[in-house]
């Protein structure tokens, strides 16, 4: 799905434990302190350690000025829908605004019988739910002056419109199965399904189903928005969810909204700086790299480098664009040598940050551009100091370029499994060998559809923020920021001949030769332009910053 230019919403996901209920309260005060544009809580009414949901965020919409609120996501079966209605469009009246319906056709079935509801088939859940949102809306004004649903589940038989919210609230559904999502496209104003009970990699499967139910109601597929709850850690080693420092929150998530059309994060989280972090680091760092690639600043296609151009009909456009730099360019660039030139690693003076040396190892016979003709930039300032978060500016770059270098690596040696199935199956012809390699065959393309989505979207971040900033700050860069824009678009190149090459191994078009041919190259132009851009950036980001 595309990301169709929805707003981008911020939110925390709070917890709504009894025995500390002041703390939720002010948890939810710092969510709105910090940026974040959404208060949710989760709605379980059977749970006795439970605050009730509907109660909690009155108060919470009573504390606070500006943060919308909404259960995450309402309990339909304990809540009746003609209640249901009324307490949000009233809430929304009070707090001038600022409810959103999260709304879930229920689970837990043994609890919610124990509490005197219903318990319902998954079909039956889905029945319910398609005549709780008709009700609602009735209710809201949006079907004229009097409500009638004779249902299966809820029958409303002349029940009165009133009161109307101040807003078009939003109806956001948590669902995951086939015929829920069918609904989410007919009905729904949003879909709220969490990152804990999905896999990212299904994404385009599930929106696809959303798409194409809304498209067959009459409705746009963009009226549909798409928001995610998602946890994780700040800092290296989380067992589950996002990780890293913000920045890498702030990658996964733009990655997120521009590939996947997520316009609304959810962050579970009863942590107050992980709260904080969220709403001060993350919220502002993704709104600023979706607003540069949805302004159109990201490499396409029309600049010449899209999809399916063969990687060896791009080294020549790299030398004839950059050729000035090779005699000298009038905002300080020169000729940068080959491999061997940075063979050496060299510690910047003063800085303390050391760009990882090219070895000049080549595992292809194919060059994908002429290193020789690459540009420089101006040199280190001499005697010049480095203040820590400087220092941290440049050694941040060299942090995210190992992480692909380590992903390389587990590529090349997932080549190689694969190479060895392959062998292991021409001598034994055994069915379970058989099975082995088509498995090999798919988890190598699981992981190298992960990998090249992770290099895409560094290299798509950088051209949208990163290498802009860089010649605004300092002219004198502009010679090697643009040869590093040029050099993403062949290494996208060089990826997609890396996609062929797989599809061709597992559907059996191609063989174990074409797709290391292929991996090869890869590895050869990626080594070399992250030494080369760690060898040209690190001090200028250490020195003009770029976020």
């Amino acid at each position: 799905m595309a990301d169709h230019g929805h707003e981008l919403l911020f939110g925390s996901f709070l917890t709504p434990q009894a025995e500390r209920a002041d703390e939720v309260v002010a948890l939810a005060q710092l969510a709105e302190r910090v940026g974040l544009d959404l208060v949710t809580v989760q709605d379980h009414p059977y749970q006795p350690a439970f605050l009730d949901t509907w109660t909690l965020l009155s108060v919470i919409a009573a504390r606070t000025e500006r943060v919308r609120v909404a259960p995450n996501v309402a309990n339909l079966p304990l809540r009746p829908p003609a209640v249901l209605a009324r307490s949000a469009a009233s809430l929304d009246l009070l707090s001038g605004g600022r409810v959103e319906l999260g709304l879930g056709a229920g689970a837990f079935w043994e609890a919610i019988v124990a509490n005197g509801g219903p318990h319902r088939t998954p079909a039956e859940a889905v029945v319910a739910l398609d005549e709780a949102i008709r009700i609602i809306r009735a209710l809201w004004g949006q079907a004229g002056r009097t409500v009638r649903v004779e249902g299966d589940h809820y029958r409303v038989t002349g029940a009165k419109v009133g009161p109307l919210p101040a807003h078009d609230i939003g109806i956001w559904v948590g669902a995951y199965k086939p015929r829920m999502l069918r609904l989410v496209g007919r009905l729904a104003d949003g879909w709220l399904p969490s990152l804990g009970y999905l896999e990212v990699d299904r994404l385009p499967e599930l929106n696809a189903i959303i798409d194409e139910a809304a498209s067959r109601a009459g409705r746009s597929p963009a009226d549909v928005r798409r928001l995610l709850n998602i946890t994780g850690t700040f800092g290296q080693g989380g067992s589950g969810g996002v990780s890293g420092s913000p920045e890498d929150w702030a990658e996964r998530l733009a990655e997120l909204t521009l590939v996947h059309g997520v316009t609304g994060f959810i962050l579970g989280s009863d942590d107050p700086t992980d709260i904080q972090r969220f709403g001060a680091e993350v919220a502002p760092r993704v709104r600023e790299l979706v607003d540069a690639a949805r302004a159109g600043t990201v490499p396409t296609a029309a600049d010449g480098a899209g999809p399916g151009t063969a990687p060896d009909a791009r080294p020549d456009r790299v030398t004839s664009s950059t050729g000035t730099g090779a005699s000298g360019h009038p905002d300080g660039g020169g000729s940068g040598g080959g491999p061997a030139d940075s063979a050496v690693a060299r510690e910047i003076p003063g800085l303390g940050v050391t760009p990882t040396p090219d070895d000049g190892k080549r595992h292809s016979d194919t060059a994908a551009w002429d290193e020789g003709s690459r540009p420089t930039g101006p040199a280190p300032q001499r005697g010049r100091t480095y203040s820590a978060r400087e220092r941290a500016q440049g050694q941040h770059l060299i942090d995210v370029h190992d992480h692909l270098r380590q992903e390389l690596t587990q590529l090349r040696d997932l080549v190689d499994q694969v190479e060895a199935g392959a062998l292991d199956l021409g001598v034994a012809r055994s069915h379970l060998n058989e099975m082995t390699l088509r498995q090999n065959n798919w988890t190598l393309g699981a992981y190298c559809e992960s990998y090249c989505r992770v290099v895409t979207t560094h290299h798509t971040i950088e051209d949208a923020t990163m290498l802009p900033h860089l010649r605004r700050a300092d002219p004198r860069l502009g010679p090697v920021t643009r040869r590093l824009e040029e050099e993403h678009r062949v290494i996208h190149g060089v990826i997609e001949a890396v996609d062929r090459a797989l599809v061709a191994l597992v559907s059996g078009d191609g063989d174990i030769r074409g797709l290391r041919s292929a991996v090869d190259l890869l590895t050869d132009a990626l080594l070399s332009h992250l030494s080369y851009e760690e060898r040209e950036l690190v001090e200028p980001l250490a020195r003009l910053s770029y976020h």
